[in-house]
């Protein structure tokens, strides 16, 4: 039987990140079921953060991406892209999970936490992570 890890992504993404990125995330997050034409069978083989309904996690498994206002600037409504993610992911999958914070961290708005991992039966053991300048920085 494999390991699995609790994976906490939450972050909001530039309004302008590209559509590429953004069918990628729709797929990962199991919100479109037709896999984007631009993603090759050996990148991320499968939708890594699609909800399981049958998740163990207390409170089951989450994935939420949509526009959302963040304030009002000089021309009008800051709307930028809100992403929280929370699933079960078997240790086969994790590293899928830093090709996925690799590809939205480019296009992630603002510094500050970005999420956490853990073993699901480890409740005493986190790894945070932090994103900061255009990097994924470990706490």
């Amino acid at each position: 039987m494999s390991v699995h890890y609790e994976v906490v992504v939450s972050c909001f993404l530039e309004a302008h990140t590209p559509d590429t990125v953004l069918d990628t995330l729709f797929w990962l997050l199991g919100l479109t079921d037709e896999r984007p034409w631009h993603l090759g069978d050996d990148t991320f083989p499968y939708q890594t953060f699609d909800p399981d309904p049958a998740s163990r996690l207390p409170g089951g498994d989450l994935a939420l991406f949509q526009q959302q206002k963040r304030g009002f600037g000089p021309h009008g409504d800051i709307v930028e892209w809100g992403l929280h993610v929370r699933v079960l992911v078997p240790d086969e999958g994790m590293g899928e999970i830093h090709e996925f914070l690799e590809l939205i961290e480019p296009h992630v708005s603002g510094a500050g936490y970005g999420g956490h991992i853990r073993e699901e039966n480890d409740a005493t053991q986190i790894d945070i992570f932090h994103f900061a300048s255009g990097s994924i920085q470990p706490n």
